[in-house]
């Protein structure tokens, strides 16, 4: 591979690298949104990720390596935050299946459809 890129030259932030960071930490603080925001802005930024990891693969001295360590960082929060989402939109699918729509406004529907005693 024969890049004429000259080293000397000052690096630039890769892009879209805050991007990823932002989406990353944003799908972890929003999975308790019924797990879908979180799910929609981990796969966005792993998409994101990609393009800047083939960028900075294909030419890593004109990339700062902060950059490309901050979009790992927002990479693998993407990953942790569409884990958790999936995880929180599971338990929510299952909260409505066993205890139905109704059921999750009223707090003594609750207790009789999972079988356990109300406090008093």
């Amino acid at each position: 591979m024969d890049n004429n890129y000259d080293f000397n030259a000052p690096k630039s932030d890769l892009p879209n690298a805050t991007v990823v960071l932002v989406l990353g930490i944003l799908s972890i603080v929003t999975c308790c949104c019924w797990g879908v925001i979180g799910i929609i802005c981990g796969i966005i930024a792993l998409v994101f990720a990609k393009s800047a990891t083939d960028l900075y693969v294909s030419n890593p001295g004109q990339y700062t390596e902060g950059s490309y360590k901050n979009m790992n960082a927002g990479k693998i929060c993407a990953w942790v935050g569409i884990v958790l989402s999936v995880i929180y939109l599971f338990f929510t699918i299952w909260l409505i299946v066993t205890i139905g729509i109704n059921g999750l406004s009223d707090p003594s529907l609750i207790y009789e459809r999972l079988g356990i005693p109300m406090p008093h």
